[in-house]
Protein backbone atom coordinates (compact mmCIF):
# COMPACT_ATOMS: atom_id res chain seq x y z
CA UNK A 1 0.00 0.00 0.00
CA UNK A 2 2.57 2.55 0.85
CA UNK A 3 4.83 1.69 -2.32
CA UNK A 4 1.31 2.02 -4.32
CA UNK A 5 1.06 5.30 -2.54
CA UNK A 6 4.20 6.95 -3.95
CA UNK A 7 4.28 5.52 -7.21
CA UNK A 8 0.65 7.53 -7.58
CA UNK A 9 2.77 10.81 -6.40
CA UNK A 10 5.14 10.39 -8.38
CA UNK A 11 2.54 10.36 -11.54
CA UNK A 12 1.40 13.96 -10.03
CA UNK A 13 1.84 17.34 -12.53
CA UNK A 14 3.51 20.72 -11.36
CA UNK A 15 0.94 22.71 -9.43
CA UNK A 16 2.17 25.09 -10.62
CA UNK A 17 3.49 25.75 -14.59
CA UNK A 18 6.48 26.49 -15.64
CA UNK A 19 5.61 29.37 -18.04
CA UNK A 20 3.65 30.90 -14.60
CA UNK A 21 6.89 30.47 -12.20
CA UNK A 22 9.02 32.07 -14.39
CA UNK A 23 6.77 35.21 -15.37
CA UNK A 24 6.80 35.39 -11.35
CA UNK A 25 10.01 35.25 -10.97
CA UNK A 26 10.51 37.75 -13.77
CA UNK A 27 8.07 39.94 -12.22
CA UNK A 28 9.49 40.28 -8.97
CA UNK A 29 12.93 41.06 -10.32
CA UNK A 30 12.05 43.50 -12.87
CA UNK A 31 9.29 45.48 -10.19
CA UNK A 32 12.31 44.89 -7.53
CA UNK A 33 15.17 46.71 -9.76
CA UNK A 34 12.81 49.26 -10.61
CA UNK A 35 12.15 50.09 -6.86
CA UNK A 36 15.74 50.13 -5.93
CA UNK A 37 17.51 51.30 -9.12
CA UNK A 38 15.41 53.04 -11.33
CA UNK A 39 13.29 55.04 -9.05
CA UNK A 40 15.84 56.92 -6.93
CA UNK A 41 17.67 57.72 -10.42
CA UNK A 42 14.58 58.97 -12.09
CA UNK A 43 12.57 60.77 -9.36
CA UNK A 44 15.00 61.37 -6.99
CA UNK A 45 12.42 64.30 -5.56
CA UNK A 46 9.55 61.28 -5.23
CA UNK A 47 12.25 58.90 -3.77
CA UNK A 48 13.36 61.14 -1.32
CA UNK A 49 9.66 61.80 0.05
CA UNK A 50 9.36 58.08 0.36
CA UNK A 51 12.58 57.38 1.89
CA UNK A 52 14.34 60.22 3.65
CA UNK A 53 17.84 60.89 3.19
CA UNK A 54 19.01 57.81 4.85
CA UNK A 55 16.45 55.67 3.27
CA UNK A 56 15.33 52.47 5.61
CA UNK A 57 12.59 51.77 3.77
CA UNK A 58 14.73 49.06 1.73
CA UNK A 59 16.15 47.15 5.01
CA UNK A 60 12.96 46.75 6.56
CA UNK A 61 11.42 45.12 2.97
CA UNK A 62 13.95 42.77 3.57
CA UNK A 63 13.71 42.20 7.24
CA UNK A 64 10.22 41.44 6.40
CA UNK A 65 10.60 39.05 3.60
CA UNK A 66 13.37 37.45 5.18
CA UNK A 67 10.37 35.99 7.72
CA UNK A 68 8.19 35.59 4.82
CA UNK A 69 10.48 33.36 2.52
CA UNK A 70 11.67 31.63 5.79
CA UNK A 71 8.41 30.66 6.86
CA UNK A 72 7.40 29.81 3.09
CA UNK A 73 10.44 27.46 3.43
CA UNK A 74 9.58 25.86 6.84
CA UNK A 75 5.55 25.25 5.34
CA UNK A 76 7.23 23.43 2.24
CA UNK A 77 9.49 20.99 4.89
CA UNK A 78 6.44 20.08 6.68
CA UNK A 79 4.39 19.45 3.97
CA UNK A 80 7.14 17.81 2.24
CA UNK A 81 7.25 15.59 4.98
CA UNK A 82 3.69 14.95 5.34
CA UNK A 83 3.48 14.13 1.81
CA UNK A 84 3.81 10.13 2.24
CA UNK A 85 3.71 10.14 6.50
CA UNK A 86 0.45 8.82 8.14
CA UNK A 87 -1.04 11.73 10.04
CA UNK A 88 -1.71 13.09 6.10
CA UNK A 89 -4.60 10.52 6.63
CA UNK A 90 -6.06 12.93 8.74
CA UNK A 91 -5.45 16.59 6.95
CA UNK A 92 -4.50 17.26 4.27
CA UNK A 93 -3.86 14.22 2.42
CA UNK A 94 -1.27 12.86 0.31
CA UNK A 95 -1.66 14.60 -3.38
CA UNK A 96 -3.35 17.70 -1.38
CA UNK A 97 0.30 17.88 0.60
CA UNK A 98 2.58 17.32 -2.35
CA UNK A 99 0.60 20.41 -4.28
CA UNK A 100 1.28 22.79 -0.96
CA UNK A 101 4.43 21.47 -0.59
CA UNK A 102 5.20 22.64 -4.06
CA UNK A 103 3.26 26.07 -3.63
CA UNK A 104 5.19 27.07 -0.55
CA UNK A 105 8.41 25.89 -1.87
CA UNK A 106 8.29 28.10 -4.86
CA UNK A 107 6.71 30.89 -3.30
CA UNK A 108 9.36 30.95 -0.74
CA UNK A 109 12.21 30.97 -3.68
CA UNK A 110 10.29 33.92 -5.04
CA UNK A 111 9.91 35.82 -1.60
CA UNK A 112 13.79 34.90 -1.21
CA UNK A 113 14.52 36.43 -4.61
CA UNK A 114 12.77 39.98 -3.37
CA UNK A 115 14.48 39.79 -0.20
CA UNK A 116 18.46 39.61 -1.99
CA UNK A 117 17.41 42.01 -4.30
CA UNK A 118 15.78 44.84 -1.99
CA UNK A 119 18.75 44.97 -0.66
CA UNK A 120 19.88 46.57 -3.24
CA UNK A 121 18.16 50.11 -2.80
CA UNK A 122 19.64 50.04 0.76
CA UNK A 123 23.02 53.28 0.89
CA UNK A 124 24.04 51.64 4.07
CA UNK A 125 25.13 48.38 2.61
CA UNK A 126 25.17 49.51 -0.70
CA UNK A 127 25.25 45.88 -2.75
CA UNK A 128 25.61 45.73 -6.07
CA UNK A 129 24.00 43.16 -8.17
CA UNK A 130 27.01 40.94 -8.51
CA UNK A 131 27.48 41.27 -4.87
CA UNK A 132 24.07 39.66 -4.28
CA UNK A 133 24.69 36.57 -6.87
CA UNK A 134 27.85 35.44 -5.60
CA UNK A 135 28.10 33.88 -2.34
CA UNK A 136 30.52 35.84 -0.09
CA UNK A 137 31.36 38.33 -2.85
CA UNK A 138 30.63 41.39 -0.01
CA UNK A 139 32.49 42.57 3.24
CA UNK A 140 30.45 45.17 3.53
CA UNK A 141 28.04 43.38 5.95
CA UNK A 142 28.96 40.19 8.37
CA UNK A 143 30.34 38.60 4.19
CA UNK A 144 30.13 34.73 6.57
CA UNK A 145 26.63 34.77 7.43
CA UNK A 146 25.31 36.30 4.55
CA UNK A 147 27.31 33.99 2.43
CA UNK A 148 25.66 31.08 3.88
CA UNK A 149 22.25 32.63 3.39
CA UNK A 150 23.21 32.99 -0.31
CA UNK A 151 23.71 29.42 -0.61
CA UNK A 152 20.85 28.32 1.02
CA UNK A 153 19.10 30.66 -1.65
CA UNK A 154 20.74 28.36 -4.52
CA UNK A 155 19.88 25.22 -2.74
CA UNK A 156 16.72 25.90 -2.51
CA UNK A 157 16.08 27.17 -6.18
CA UNK A 158 17.90 23.93 -6.83
CA UNK A 159 15.11 21.75 -5.14
CA UNK A 160 12.55 24.15 -6.74
CA UNK A 161 13.83 23.59 -9.79
CA UNK A 162 13.56 19.94 -9.66
CA UNK A 163 9.43 19.51 -9.59
CA UNK A 164 10.21 20.16 -13.31
CA UNK A 165 12.59 17.20 -13.82
CA UNK A 166 11.75 14.56 -12.32
CA UNK A 167 10.82 13.09 -15.33
CA UNK A 168 14.57 13.60 -16.45
CA UNK A 169 16.43 12.83 -13.02
CA UNK A 170 14.50 9.79 -12.37
CA UNK A 171 12.58 9.56 -8.72
CA UNK A 172 15.74 8.25 -7.13
CA UNK A 173 17.57 11.50 -8.32
CA UNK A 174 14.52 13.62 -7.43
CA UNK A 175 14.18 12.54 -3.56
CA UNK A 176 18.65 13.31 -3.83
CA UNK A 177 18.20 16.27 -4.41
CA UNK A 178 15.03 17.17 -2.37
CA UNK A 179 17.79 15.99 0.75
CA UNK A 180 18.92 19.34 -0.19
CA UNK A 181 16.82 20.87 1.26
CA UNK A 182 17.45 19.95 4.72
CA UNK A 183 20.64 21.80 3.93
CA UNK A 184 18.89 24.66 2.69
CA UNK A 185 16.75 25.32 5.47
CA UNK A 186 19.51 24.80 8.57
CA UNK A 187 21.46 27.70 6.17
CA UNK A 188 18.48 29.44 6.52
CA UNK A 189 18.50 29.49 10.50
CA UNK A 190 22.02 30.05 10.38
CA UNK A 191 21.80 33.48 7.96
CA UNK A 192 18.70 34.49 10.28
CA UNK A 193 20.63 34.28 13.71
CA UNK A 194 23.53 35.64 13.09
CA UNK A 195 22.97 38.05 9.94
CA UNK A 196 19.48 39.27 10.47
CA UNK A 197 18.90 42.32 12.49
CA UNK A 198 16.14 40.49 14.65
CA UNK A 199 18.05 37.61 14.71
CA UNK A 200 18.90 38.64 18.63
CA UNK A 201 15.20 39.15 19.45
CA UNK A 202 13.05 37.03 21.55
CA UNK A 203 10.45 36.67 19.15
CA UNK A 204 12.94 35.87 16.46
CA UNK A 205 14.32 32.76 18.47
CA UNK A 206 10.69 32.07 19.23
CA UNK A 207 10.00 31.73 15.31
CA UNK A 208 13.44 29.44 14.92
CA UNK A 209 13.29 27.31 17.90
CA UNK A 210 9.27 26.63 16.66
CA UNK A 211 10.16 25.86 13.12
CA UNK A 212 13.38 23.82 13.76
CA UNK A 213 11.82 21.77 16.32
CA UNK A 214 8.14 20.57 14.23
CA UNK A 215 10.91 19.95 11.30
CA UNK A 216 12.77 17.68 13.71
CA UNK A 217 9.74 15.90 15.28
CA UNK A 218 8.14 15.20 11.59
CA UNK A 219 11.53 14.06 10.50
CA UNK A 220 11.87 11.77 13.18
CA UNK A 221 8.25 10.70 12.99
CA UNK A 222 8.80 9.76 9.30
CA UNK A 223 11.98 7.85 9.77
CA UNK A 224 10.46 5.80 12.65
CA UNK A 225 7.16 5.33 10.90
CA UNK A 226 9.17 3.76 7.75
CA UNK A 227 10.79 1.53 10.40
CA UNK A 228 7.86 0.53 11.57
CA UNK A 229 6.43 -0.68 8.49
CA UNK A 230 9.63 -1.98 7.05
CA UNK A 231 9.31 -4.56 10.24
CA UNK A 232 5.70 -5.29 9.63
CA UNK A 233 6.01 -5.95 6.11
CA UNK A 234 9.89 -7.81 5.46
Amino acid sequence: MEVNKINSLNDLQPALPLGWLLTLLLLIAIGTLVATVALPTWFPPLSQSLFGDKPKAYWYLSRASAFAAFGLIWLSMVFGLLITNKLARLWPGGPTAFDLHQYASLLGFGVALFHALILMGDRFIDYSLLQILVPFGSAQYRQAWVGLGQISFYGLALVSITFYMRRIITQRGFRIIHYLSYAAFILAVVHGLWSGTDGAAPWAHAIYWFCGGSTLFLTMYRILGKRVVARAFP
